[in-house]
This record gives structure tokens, C-alpha cells and sequence, in this order.
């Protein structure tokens, strides 16, 4: 799906300034978007689009404030060849802006880009599907945990509709897992040859474990076949672990590398919907996992089974980030290792497995999306290193550092935060309008 733009002039007519910067876009977006018809600013309100692009400014504009108060959708001024906007356009967004016209303006081509892919992911938005597979929201292995989650509510499933026009479907978890059994075992044979070139398998894992995984997989592929417009899904995977002989961890990264689906570890639509945003608009990795302050002393070792956090100067400011027995799931072309090993956790079917993978360490940004679904919260970070715990929940995680941890554990969102590869502040606050979200760094 691509945006549709609608370019815009000042003047009585359009002059060769605008024609010819026009082409110029018109050349760099390449076939990112679908151009509508130029028009004159006056008339862009009553003309749908995704967004307005002025591609060429002039001091008209100071005298067309109600012309662009009257456009809902967002503007965006790009008023050079490069794809960015003029320095000579910085007193007009100056006016424009503190008379309530907001507009959006890169500065470097990925920008551009960032900012004409944002858009396109809002428009999937308002015809998409997100799948969460589960039965027993009370119940389950730990039901004193879940039952906190926000995710599980009815009014998040609300805000997500009305805020993007997503539909959430919710599906059983034993529907999905009967649909699997039935599987010919032929079939499930075949995928998992074809798997084993691709993702290598440690000898510790079962062969049985191999096929459930596969099965799984496959099963979820055929209702992906059977449901247009899924952008996400996820599985009550944890809490309901009695229902299901596997994990679900290699089918989501293999379905991510086959079809670009977003995933999400205990059918988590608000990390879901986190990653969607992020990747589809940046085009930066994205993982989901979760997060144990060093702040928060015994309470997080105690749910790790770990006997202390690792030494860091200004422990205060740091995060150990561990999901599942290891960092969480990563697709196998993202990872700088990657490995599918046996279940860590107990609460999972001996038969379970789990992925042990990494980011690259250096910069990320961590980014979750509030419960109000309508303001993406973010913070720099730096992934220092890895640590290994023997005997413990978490034989490999990672290591954050934040600017401030007593703020940060004060703001953040949730337990389950993505994680960004890079320091992407300032794109995810160019782009965040162009989603229909607004951004606060923590």
C-alpha cells in the first residue's frame, strides 16, 4: 500500500520553481507513493490524501494561513532537491506553527523516506488484522502476573481500532493447536528439511521438539493464507503453556523473514502494534523483551533465578533485558548470533524451545507505545554487553544503560519495552505524526 500525496502551489498559478522541484521528488520517491494531481493550496482541503507536500515555499504562504489550517492531513514541506527542506523555509514553519499549522520536514533523504513509509504503514493501518491467539485470560500457569496486563482488556482492543482502524481477532490457542495436530506428518517432515539448511538446530534439541516447532509454524501459515491483511500475531503462549506440546519463537522469526509478519511473546498487541510502527516506518530492527531495572534490586533477580546483576558503574542507570531464558526473539537475518536451544523456562513443555540471539551491541532506542495508544515513548540507550547465568532463567541477556534510570523506571510504559536498533529519537519524532502518534523521550 502506498500513500497518496497530494502536491500543492502558492501562487495564483504554479511557477517553474514548483514544477521543477516536483519532478525532483517525483524522481527520488521513486515508487515509494502515488502522486495525485497538483493542486493550489486553497483547494487541498476539500481533496483526499494521505499528506500534502509543498514543494516549493514563498512568503504567499504568510497570507494563506486559513488555506492551511483548513488541511487535516499532515503537511510536509520538502523543498529541496535533496529531499529535504530549505533552510530560506524555517521563518514560514516558524509562522505556520505558532498559528497552530503544524508540518513535517526532513532533513536528509532517509528522512524523506522515513517520513513517506510512515505513511504508508498508518494507511495499512485503517484495513489491517492483528491475530492473538489465546482462551484463558484468568487462568493459566501464572495468572497472579497476567492478570495485570493491560493488553488483555477490551479497552485495548477498542483503542486500537479507533485509533488506527485496526481489528483485533482475537482466536483459540487449543483451536490453533488441534489445527496443528492435524498436520499429515509427511508435511511436517518436509518443512522440517527444508528448515534445517536455514536454521540450524542445536543437538540438544529433540528431534520431536524439531517437528512440533515446524508444526506450529505450519499451521500458522495456513491461517495467514486464510485471513487477508494480518500485520501481527501472537500467542498466549506462556500463561497457557499447558496447551501446547512447542513454543512459538522460530515460527514468528521464520514467518517475519517469509512474510514480514510482526510478533508478538504472550500475545501482546500493544508491543505489537510498537513494533509495526517502528520497523515499518524506520526500517531498523526491532525486538521485543523484557526489562529488569538494576534498580529494582531482589524482585528481578528472584524472577530470573539469578544470585546478582552484573558490576557496572552507575548501576542505577542500568537494565538488564532477558526474555524467556535468553535476550527474546530476534529474526535470524537481524541477529549477530542465533540459535534455536531447549526450553529454559519451567513452566514451558519439556518438548518447547527457545531462541538464544543477539542484536549487535552499541546504540538502540527503546520504544513502547502508551496505554492510551496514542503517544510513542522512547529513550536512548546503549547495549554494553551480554551475561550469561548458569542454572538460571537467564542464560543470556543484555545489558542496557540508560541517561537516567530513576526516571525512566518513574515513565516507562511496561515490562514488555521493543528495543531499536540505533539512536532513532529524532526520526521516530519526524515520523510520529505521519503514524497519527505523538513521541516523548523519557
Amino acid at each position: 500500500m502506498k500513500p497518496r500525496l497530494l502536491p500543492v502551489w502558492l501562487e495564483e498559478e504554479p511557477q517553474d520553481s514548483f514544477r521543477n522541484q516536483l519532478a525532483a521528488l517525483i524522481e527520488l520517491a521513486g515508487d515509494e507513493v502515488d502522486w495525485l494531481p497538483a493542486a493550489r493550496v486553497t483547494d487541498a482541503a476539500g481533496i483526499r490524501c494521505t499528506a500534502v507536500v509543498v514543494p516549493d515555499m514563498s512568503g504567499v504562504a504568510y497570507r494563506l494561513l486559513d488555506s492551511f489550517a483548513r488541511i487535516e492531513a499532515p503537511i510536509l514541506v520538502i523543498s529541496t532537491e535533496f529531499g529535504t527542506v530549505s533552510m530560506w523555509d524555517w521563518e514560514i514553519r516558524d509562522f505556520l506553527r505558532r498559528r497552530g499549522v503544524s508540518t513535517l520536514a526532513p532533513t536528509s533523504l532517509t528522512e524523506m523516506h522515513d517520513l513517506f513509509r510512515a505513511l504508508a504503514a498508518r494507511e495499512r493501518l485503517e484495513t489491517a488484522t492483528m491475530l492473538a491467539y489465546l482462551d484463558d485470560l484468568g487462568g493459566g500457569k501464572q495468572p497472579d502476573i497476567f492478570k495485570r496486563f493491560f493488553w488483555w482488556e477490551d479497552e485495548c482492543v477498542d483503542l486500537i481500532k479507533q485509533q488506527f482502524g485496526t481489528t483485533v481477532e482475537r482466536r483459540s490457542f487449543r483451536g490453533l493447536v488441534e489445527r496443528a495436530n492435524g498436520i499429515p506428518e509427511s508435511r511436517v517432515a518436509d518443512a522440517v528439511a527444508a528448515a534445517e539448511a536455514e536454521y540450524p538446530i542445536s543437538g540438544d534439541v529433540a528431534r520431536r521438539a524439531r517437528m512440533e516447532a515446524l508444526r506450529l509454524k505450519l499451521a500458522l501459515s495456513d491461517e495467514l493464507d486464510e485471513t487477508p491483511g494480518v500485520i501481527a500475531a501472537g500467542i498466549n503462549c506462556l500463561n497457557e503453556s499447558a496447551t501446547s506440546a512447542t513454543t512459538p519463537c522460530l515460527a514468528w522469526s521464520m514467518l517475519f523473514e517469509e512474510r514480514g509478519l510482526i510478533w508478538g511473546c504472550e500475545s501482546d498487541l500493544t508491543s505489537m502494534m510498537t513494533k509495526y510502527l517502528v520497523w515499518n516506518a524506520l526500517r531498523t530492527p526491532v525486538m521485543m523483551t523484557n526489562l529488569y531495572p538494576f534498580l529494582l534490586g531482589d524482585a528481578a533477580l528472584k524472577h530470573e533465578k539469578i544470585p546478582y546483576f552484573p558490576a557496572a558503574d552507575e548501576p542505577e542507570n542500568h537494565i538488564l533485558a532477558a526474555h524467556c531464558g535468553f535476550f527474546g526473539i530476534v529474526p535470524k537475518s537481524w541477529s549477530t548470533q542465533w540459535e534455536i536451544k531447549p526450553r529454559v523456562l519451567e513452566i514451558v513443555d519439556e518438548n518447547a524451545h527457545a531462541l538464544d540471539a543477539r542484536f549487535p551491541e552499541g546504540d538502540l532506542t527503546i520504544v513502547k507505545i502508551t496505554s492510551t495508544l496514542d503517544e510513542l515513548t522512547f529513550t536512548p540507550a546503549v547495549l554494553e554487553n551480554y551475561e550469561q547465568y548458569a542454572n538460571s532463567d537467564c542464560l543470556n541477556g543484555a545489558v542496557l544503560r540508560v541517561e537516567d534510570g530513576y526516571r525512566y523506571v518513574e515513565k516507562l510504559p511496561s515490562h514488555h519495552a521493543v528495543l531499536a536498533v540505533g539512536d532513532v529519537g529524532r526520526r521516530l519524532e519526524l515520523v510520529g505524526d505521519a503514524l497519527g502518534v505523538g513521541t516523548t523521550r523519557i
